[in-house]
């Protein structure tokens, strides 16, 4: 009982301390952009989650995690597809720092099938083209890609300089798919990276761009018939998609297609014919989700594949929507088998995680995800945000009607999209979707970030380098997850941080397998007491501070 009650204080004294550290970072600032930052840094309610500001512009001056429109397009949504030639038009720097550092991986079939990620493909742009144009370049790319490749199709993705002198990409891509024929698929992307406030606005052009020319395509119903899914958001990154693959096999699922883990063209192409969509990365797929229910009659459902209990609870909500004994015996069965190991694994790292602190500023869902990865290991997350989220990935998607339409997001195109014909063909009828949802099952629905953290804890929306600096001086949590770009600056204040956009060299992280692999890493993470050995410069060398003068 003395424990309990002194856990309760402590809890408490931390709560209170976090509600002050967010009063004095935005005191920091001069008053205008203060005011503005306040609303992006929020004590959390998991009861009744407060309004966050979030998707809106960064302030300039602020060093932010956020990458461009873009890198979410090419990097994130289509760059894991073996397959697509995908040609940056622009210069060589978009292209070489997309190819391969979110370490996609994937497994080519036979020595037929071809595998392009392991290319980086750039038009090149240099002075002379943005005087006089590039599409001319962009033809003989496309050509020379054709040649030597002959791959099945080829995207194109338009960089800032590329929007700023007006080159059309889609009218080249119409062009080049005539005067190539044998049956080529070209198509463009305008996802010039100032397009949008971050990545995010990337993911909504991909999505738009795989609707219109990829998905319905290929209406052969290869696999099994019986139990067929797709699974969106989910990136393959260091194997995870692998390890999923594993998981649906050994249950008896066909995985139709994995958006875009380990995928290929012909998988988009047929992705219509899945009787359910499960949503992984709730900011990058979404959009997808809801346009083949609206078109073909495929509901959706959020799932968390990041932690053993997760996935056994993802694995039970597909058993409950297909209701088929056969399935539901398998899945238990599967189950019971793999969660005897990883439970072993756990329990063992919990000896040396129990009662660390973390700290979370990651895209997508991962900052959401991850938590429940760090709860099985005892540890407790008292910072977390996203780097390009909106409003619903953190309260829920109850909010989105009031979200109001901003200017940067009347930047992306917004395409109708309306019952198939011939293939719309509702997977459950109204009263099978009613039982469902009366048992627990949320279709179209997504909690949030907030929903899943403590009382009073911080959430933060697109944490700027200040902020993140503050927080680790006052509460010198055990690891910090976060990208390479703040990596290195906050193993200098002897802190380790854990990527989690590529893993560094680990993974995979999801499913059973995936889970004991993250909790050896994090037992070796937070038990090294090298970190705490390690002296910045600044530490042991005199230097100048200063304060704003407002």
């Amino acid at each position: 009982m003395i424990d309990t009650i002194d856990k309760t204080k402590a809890n408490d004294a931390l709560i209170a301390d976090l509600k002050d550290f967010r009063e004095e970072v935005v005191r920091k600032y001069p008053s205008k952009v203060g005011k503005k930052r306040a609303k992006s840094i929020i004590v959390n309610n998991p009861e009744e989650p407060p309004v966050i500001q979030a998707n809106v512009r960064t302030i300039p001056g602020i060093i932010t995690q956020r990458g461009c429109t873009y890198a979410g397009c090419k990097g994130v949504v289509l760059g894991p597809t073996r397959d697509i030639v995908n040609i940056t038009h622009g210069p060589i720097g978009c292209g070489f720092y997309s190819w391969l550092t979110r370490r996609n991986q994937t497994k080519p079939v036979d020595d037929n099938d071809s595998n392009f990620i392991t290319y980086c493909f750039s038009t090149d742009i240099q002075d002379a083209n943005i005087v006089f144009g590039g599409e001319e370049k962009l033809k003989q790319a496309i050509r020379e890609a054709y040649e030597l490749f002959h791959p099945k199709a080829i995207a194109i993705f338009s960089t800032c300089p590329v929007g700023l002198i007006g080159d059309d990409v889609h009218r080249v891509a119409r062009q080049m798919m005539e005067e190539i024929g044998n049956g080529i698929n070209i198509f463009g992307f305008s996802c010039e990276g100032y397009r949008g406030v971050s990545q995010s606005a990337g993911h909504h052009i991909a999505n738009n761009g795989l609707f219109k020319h990829l998905i319905g395509r290929d209406d052969e119903k290869r696999g099994s018939m019986k139990y067929r899914l797709n699974l969106l958001g989910e990136y393959n990154i260091g194997g995870d998609a692998f390890e999923l693959e594993r998981i649906f096999e050994k249950c008896g699922i066909h995985l139709v297609s994995t958006f875009s883990g380990n995928s290929t063209i012909q998988k988009f192409e047929n992705a219509h014919t899945a009787d359910l969509n499960m949503v992984m990365c709730h900011r990058s797929i979404n959009y997808v989700a809801e346009m083949m229910e609206t078109a073909f009659g495929i509901p959706w459902i959020k799932v968390q594949p990041i932690g053993a209990r997760s996935t056994a609870k993802m694995l039970r909500k597909i058993a409950q929507y297909f209701d088929d004994k056969e399935l539901t015996d398998k899945i238990e069965e599967v189950i019971a088998e793999e969660m005897l190991v990883a439970e072993v694994a756990r329990e063992r790292a919990r000896k040396t995680t129990c009662g660390k602190l973390a700290m979370l500023f990651v895209g997508g869902s991962r900052a959401h995800h991850y938590q429940d990865l760090f709860e099985e290991l005892g540890m407790t997350t008292i910072a977390a945000g996203y780097e390009f989220g909106h409003r619903d990935d953190y309260e829920g998607r109850r909010v989105i009607p009031t979200i109001q339409i901003d200017a940067d997001s009347r930047n992306i195109e917004e395409i109708t999209v309306t019952k198939d014909e011939k293939r719309y063909n509702p997977r459950k009828t109204e009263a099978e979707l009613k039982a469902l949802d009366e048992a627990g099952m949320d279709f179209n629905d997504y909690e949030g970030l907030m929903k899943q953290m403590e009382r009073g804890t911080l959430v933060i929306d697109d944490l700027s380098h200040h902020e993140m600096e503050q927080l680790i001086e006052r509460y010198h949590p055990d690891v910090f997850c976060a990208g390479i770009k703040e990596k290195y600056c906050v193993q200098k204040m002897g802190i380790p941080l854990k990527q989690l956009h590529n893993y560094d060299s680990g993974g995979p992280y999801a499913g059973f397998r995936g889970a004991m692999n993250f909790y050896r890493d994090i037992e070796m993470i937070v038990g090294c007491s090298i970190w705490k050995e390690l002296k910045a410069p600044w530490e042991s060398e005199d230097y100048i501070e200063a304060h704003y003068a407002y």
